[in-house]
């Protein structure tokens, strides 16, 4: 007998809409305090210098305000949790809509774009269906998308300005929203219950097929910090290195996720 469908993760929406804004005015202030040769520094996205990625990270907001713009669609196409393995395909899009944003007033650009997201969203339903890339999604489940994007490009943020600036912080409500959306998308792209994959304090999420345990300790279970699952979620990180430097610990013959990681392009 076939195990039964999981039923989709709920999120609140009031604590999603204010994750997004939270991290996007962390950002934001990190943003305006880097000096200009720290802008031209190198990052880890190819050819992307930090002030590219920080241009980057305005379109996380600013495509949403302008897709509200736009005629709702029909029908809804895109469900949440297939959202992260459809991004393989916008690679090269998103590094020509990057390189067309312009990168002159970056302060400028992120005080436009605020302002324009908070009034688009202002009183708009979570059921209102907006355009994307992969197909039409519910507002809700876009914003939680939103999450993601932050979350990942602050991440890269930090590695990419190096020990001598202050990390720009993680929303804890708009990390936890990334990590279990990640944690959902390996369910959903290996569905099972023979591994036990435990993300604390964020998620405990059971995939690969096999032998499914009932009760006490399954006997495959991975565990790993936050950051370094959203890394491995999103090919920052490699399986094996992480395993070797004991970031991730695992235990039983079927604990091994390299050949389903990454999740997103």
């Amino acid at each position: 007998m076939p195990p039964a469908k999981k039923r989709a993760r709920s999120y609140d929406s009031a604590r999603t809409r204010a994750a997004v804004l939270a991290q996007f005015r962390n950002v934001r202030e990190a943003v305006s305090a880097l000096t200009p040769e720290q802008l031209e520094g190198p990052t880890r996205l190819g050819e992307w210098t930090v002030r590219e990625l920080a241009a980057h990270l305005t379109m996380v907001l600013a495509s949403l305000a302008r897709k509200l713009t736009e005629p709702e669609p029909a029908r809804r196409e895109l469900a949440l949790v297939d959202w992260p393995l459809a991004t393989a395909t916008a690679a090269r899009s998103i590094d020509e809509d990057t390189r067309a944003i312009g990168t002159g007033d970056l302060p400028e650009l992120y005080a436009r774009t605020l302002a324009r997201y908070e009034e688009a969203i202002a009183g708009v339903s979570d059921e209102r269906l907006v355009p994307t890339r992969f197909g039409a999604m519910r507002l809700g489940d876009f914003l939680v998308t939103r999450t993601v994007e932050l979350v990942v490009h602050t991440d890269d943020l930090n590695a990419a300005t190096g020990p001598d600036v202050p990390d720009v912080p993680f929303d804890r409500q708009a990390l936890a929203a990334c990590v279990r959306l990640l944690a959902d998308t390996l369910a959903a792209k290996a569905p099972g219950g023979a591994v036990e994959v435990r993300i604390p304090p964020y998620a405990v999420v059971q995939c690969v097929e096999g032998p499914r345990h009932t009760r006490g300790t399954p006997p495959n279970v991975i565990e790993t910090d936050p950051l370094t699952w959203v890394r491995l979620a999103t090919g920052r990180a490699d399986w094996a290195v992480e395993l070797d430097a004991a970031r991730v610990s695992a235990s039983g013959e079927r604990a091994d996720l390299g050949g389903l990681l990454p999740l997103m392009g």
